[in-house]
């Protein structure tokens, strides 16, 4: 067997399930969301997965209610392809340590490798570094978690100063921070991301790009200033790549999204496309990685 064959496989290190008739997912309205009021489940991905080489992801709550977060545990103990579950609990209750110490407990405890948030919907751009948020993140810190971050541009510099007060916490920035890349703009995304990646306890996932195009009309063009910019702020062994499935299905098929990930890495070494593909995923997660084929080797750039 040769090398590329026993290498571990490629990490989806960010994508969703729903299911409809238990629980409505509110934040799909509108017309421009009605491909997404179905359901997706672990059944819908894993086929497209296998077929592109990946062999675990991360599963990434949805919506802030207590119930979701066990119901992805329990799938994730029945799934040999759910590695780990980024779930959430309310980060400003008074017993944050003990919820997390429950979850932990229960069916598929182990799977837990982090919490996330719905920051970019509060209306507070400081809403992280309010008080009692700051409390729930240290106790997420010590609950040996990491956290996971859905911000919008403009909350950046809330994330960095979080990120400075707690160094014993990783934070995990999904979608780039959501850059306006539908409207070309760089700045001042890219200085306060920078900023943020400054910090050595801040890894960054490489997820979202297409939906945060124009979702008909992208191109490599397109993403590649954004991709090029947390590539150089964190490196690739603070990269990660996700698919953000099954959203990213409005812009672009699961296969075409790892295709254009790809992409925008081929100018990397074998060993650092390793890492944004597996490698940090795995590291940052805790996770376990096995099977094979990993990402295939790219061309040299021109």
């Amino acid at each position: 067997m040769s090398h590329e064959e026993t290498e571990p496989g490629i990490v989806d290190a960010h994508h969703h399930v729903w299911d409809l008739s238990v629980r409505d997912q509110d934040w799909i309205r509108g017309p421009e969301l009605a491909p997404l009021r179905r359901d997706f489940t672990l059944a819908h991905l894993e086929p497209e997965a296998r077929a592109a080489g990946v062999t675990a992801t991360v599963l990434v709550q949805t919506i802030t209610v207590p119930q979701e977060t066990p119901e992805f545990l329990a799938l994730a103990a029945h799934s040999d392809l759910v590695a780990g579950v980024v779930g959430w609990t309310d980060l400003t209750a008074p017993d944050v340590a003990d919820r997390l110490a429950w979850l932990r407990a229960g069916l598929g405890g182990a799977y837990l490798v982090g919490i996330r948030h719905q920051v970019q919907g509060e209306p507070d751009p400081r809403w992280l570094v309010r008080p009692d948020v700051l409390r729930g993140l240290a106790a997420v810190a010590k609950a040996g978690l990491v956290y996971d971050l859905v911000v919008k541009p403009h909350q950046l510099k809330a994330a960095a100063e979080a990120a400075s007060c707690l160094p014993d916490l990783t934070f995990v920035l999904d979608h780039l921070g959501k850059p306006p890349i539908v409207y070309g703009a760089l700045e001042p995304w890219a200085e306060d991301v920078r900023w943020f990646a400054a910090l050595p306890n801040t890894v960054c996932k490489l997820s979202g790009l297409v939906t945060e195009a124009d979702w008909g009309s992208w191109t490599m063009k397109d993403l590649k200033p954004y991709a090029d910019t947390v590539l150089d702020a964190f490196g690739p062994d603070r990269l990660m790549f996700g698919s953000d499935w099954p959203v990213c299905r409005l812009a672009a098929p699961y296969s075409e999204v790892i295709a254009t990930a790809r992409k925008l890495t081929a100018c990397l070494t074998p060993a650092e496309r390793h890492q944004v593909f597996t490698g940090t995923a795995a590291r940052t997660y805790g996770l376990t990685v096995t099977g094979s084929p990993g990402p295939p080797r790219e061309a040299p750039c021109a």
